[in-house]
């Protein structure tokens, strides 16, 4: 480890879903490069769903950041969360850079959430690691790194 590198120098918010009541729908977000990090963590998290609420969540790769020619990633699915057992839940899924279609120039990945049945609790986040050049830039909306 060196004591001279700062956590916040490693890892960077790439993109949020912030929180609040999801109405049944697909919600996504911001598609990110993979240009300057090698590996992403996307991390959704739950409150209390709705009743007989149902939430899936998966990673999709595009073109662009506009989405262009988006398309599932495969195996980047989580197992769909339910009432009954997941209120105030979390899932992270693990994505690196070498598992993009990269041959058909797909570099960016958005997660995608979808909510069923009901209305429910949520927030959900990207975080990008081993940035090829550090520190790597957080979203604007990061007002304060302290430390």
């Amino acid at each position: 480890m060196n004591p001279n590198i700062k956590p916040s120098d490693q890892v960077a918010l790439l993109a949020v879903l912030d929180p609040k009541s999801q109405a049944a729908a697909t919600v996504t977000t911001a598609y990110v490069s993979l240009a300057e990090v090698d590996a992403i963590l996307a991390v959704l998290k739950t409150g209390a769903l709705g009743t007989s609420a149902t939430v899936d969540a998966k990673l999709r790769q595009a073109k662009d950041s506009s989405g262009t020619d988006a398309k599932d990633i495969a195996d980047k699915a989580i197992t769909q969360l339910v009432k009954a057992d997941n209120d105030n839940d979390q899932v992270m899924i693990n994505c690196r850079s070498d598992e993009l279609d990269v041959n058909n120039g797909f570099t960016h990945v958005a997660l995608s959430v979808t909510v069923g049945t009901a209305a429910s609790l949520l927030d959900a986040f990207i975080l990008g690691f081993y940035p090829r050049y550090q520190p790597k830039s957080h979203l604007a909306s990061v007002v304060e790194v302290v430390g």
